[in-house]
């Protein structure tokens, strides 16, 4: 079964929807975006529910369709974590992967060319309005450690913030079938899995001369 969409809000088929809880910012947009041209600068805003700031960071857009959005980013970006009131400074290189209809958001650690681990988010499909896209993360990370296995993190985290932010019941039913959802895409590795070297690849050069700009 296809999920029901709702806007750029997708509900798992399993889960019962009531309208009445979906009433925040996430609604479809009156007119598409149109397509980036490769190197604009976005700001990404990671959100928790509905709309509470988190975090956020930026990076230079590679591709952007209408399903998804690819981002660039590069060591020295600064990340400001308004949960923790700091500003962190990340020195990896990032392939970053935002989907628009699905749940999940996935960034890749990139060295020499190669993908050396993955960080999957589940969260409400990215919106992106002008020069900022932003998600609703919904706690519930499966991550790719360098030389790992593929494992489930902050389970408790999930728990524990449906209560604070008051997840209706629907909304973690979703999460949680997002969650199988992705574990099957990684599995059988569809896309942006089992692909993302090739595309990778294709943009190696470009890669390589933002490295040594940047240096």
């Amino acid at each position: 079964m296809d999920p029901v969409m709702y806007g750029v809000l997708y509900i798992h088929p399993q889960c019962h929807f009531n309208e009445e809880h979906f009433h925040f910012a996430y609604r479809k947009n009156s007119q598409k975006e149109s397509r980036r041209k490769m190197g604009n600068l976005i700001t990404i805003k990671a959100l928790k529910f509905p709309d509470i700031p988190h975090y956020e960071w930026q990076g230079e857009v590679i591709e952007q369709t209408e399903e998804y959005v690819l981002v660039l980013c590069l060591p020295g970006r600064q990340l400001k974590h308004f949960s923790k009131n700091k500003t962190f400074t990340l020195n990896d290189v990032s392939l970053e992967y935002f989907s628009l209809n699905e749940w999940f958001t996935a960034a890749m650690e990139i060295e020499q060319g190669e993908i050396v681990s993955y960080y999957c988010n589940i969260a409400i499909p990215s919106r992106i309005t002008n020069d900022v896209l932003s998600f609703v993360d919904l706690d519930l990370d499966f991550v790719k450690a360098r030389g790992a296995q593929w494992q489930v993190v902050d389970g408790e985290e999930f728990e524990t913030n449906s209560i604070r932010y008051c997840y209706p019941a629907e909304l973690k039913c979703s999460a949680v079938g997002a969650l199988e959802d992705l574990k099957r895409k990684v599995e059988n590795k569809l896309f942006p899995f089992g692909e993302m070297e090739r595309i990778l690849a294709g943009f190696q050069e470009l890669l390589n001369e933002k490295w040594v700009s940047e240096r």
